[in-house]
């Protein structure tokens, strides 16, 4: 349990109770993941002069030697798009990798157990949402000797899935389909960026927070480097993220601006679903939505046009969009 020395009291986790993962219904398994055979043989779902854009934008980026950053919120792991990333990292396409902690949670979950994602209105009145004991105890015990180690949230992880004994070897079966243990097998940094409180292995009697807030914040510090490389151009993707990722990015590329190294000719896009007009957000209109929406605003309007770029909206399902994304690559480059 975490020490505390203050005038209020707070919550006992070590009264939690937990059940193993192994016995937990979940709503995702190993065989919802996409075929990568099956999107580069099948018709084209989703196509757009944008989308056509933007691939063209990734493909001479890392022709050039110029990065190509990705950052994903936790949803496309639990849309069984997590090899389309795999792959892309494989290849060289992306050369940084930004997450939530929810991704992880979901992505260390298929790794070890094969399946991963609960059903919250089932199991919250019941005390169960998030008390999987192996997901609170081996992500948490990951971060204490992460930190310890004053290494990343991402390194941490690519480590325990590696083999290294964190405090003990865990065996992942499934480890081949992980994010980050394949941006570590490759030498990609996968970047955690974390708020506390709002991961359910928070909420494990494991749980401390000195040791996520630390390794988190070393991520984050990694991530501004990467952004740093971006002086002579390349290409931001941020999918499904609607606030993390757009913050990180924002405060990424102010360090970046800051330090003498701001981003030039930097091509952004983002990809979501929602129903957005973009000139409200380029007109300030304060009395419309989309004015609030952060990722349009600040990653298709705001970053582009301080860094002399050009910034897209792929709006739709990401079930779609991405794979497509993915085989609009694959024909590029052969």
């Amino acid at each position: 349990m975490m020490e505390y020395k203050g005038k209020y009291e707070i919550c006992d986790l070590s009264k939690t109770k937990t059940y193993p993962l192994a016995t937990r219904p979940s709503e995702v398994y190993l065989k919802d993941l996409i075929n990568l055979n099956d999107i580069v043989n099948e018709p084209l779902k989703y196509d757009s002069e944008e989308l056509e854009s933007l691939v063209t934008s990734i493909v001479e980026a890392r022709k050039n030697g110029k990065p190509v950053i990705v950052f994903s919120g936790a949803h496309a792991v639990k849309n069984g798009l997590s090899p389309i990333y795999n792959d892309l990292i494989k290849r060289g396409i992306i050369t940084a990798f930004g997450s939530n902690g929810a991704f992880t949670i979901h992505d260390f979950e298929l790794a070890l157990a094969g399946k991963t994602s609960e059903s919250i209105p089932n199991a919250l009145s019941k005390g169960l949402f998030g008390f999987a004991e192996e997901t609170g105890k081996y992500i948490n015990n990951a971060l204490i000797h992460g930190n310890k180690l004053k290494i990343g949230y991402g390194e941490s992880i690519g480590r325990l899935m590696s083999g290294e004994p964190f405090p003990e070897k865990v065996d992942f079966p499934n480890r081949e389909i992980s994010v980050p243990y394949t941006a570590f097998k490759h030498d990609v940094p996968f970047c955690v960026h974390c708020a506390i409180g709002t991961d359910i292995y928070h909420m494990s009697k494991y749980f401390d927070g000195e040791a996520v807030g630390g390794c988190s914040g070393r991520d984050f510090l990694i991530f501004a480097h990467e952004i740093t490389k971006l002086s002579k151009g390349g290409v931001c993707l941020l999918i499904g993220s609607a606030v993390v990722g757009v913050e990180a990015y924002l405060k990424a590329f102010s360090i970046a601006a800051n330090i003498g190294k701001p981003p030039k000719n930097l091509i952004t896009a983002d990809f979501d679903m929602r129903g957005a007009n973009i000139s409200d957000a380029q007109n300030n209109r304060k009395d419309k939505p989309t004015y609030y929406f952060r990722d349009i605003k600040s990653i298709v309007v705001r970053v582009p046009r301080a860094f002399e770029g050009k910034g897209y909206y792929i709006k739709g399902d990401q079930r779609v969009t991405l794979p497509s994304l993915y085989k609009l690559i694959m024909q590029k480059i052969g």
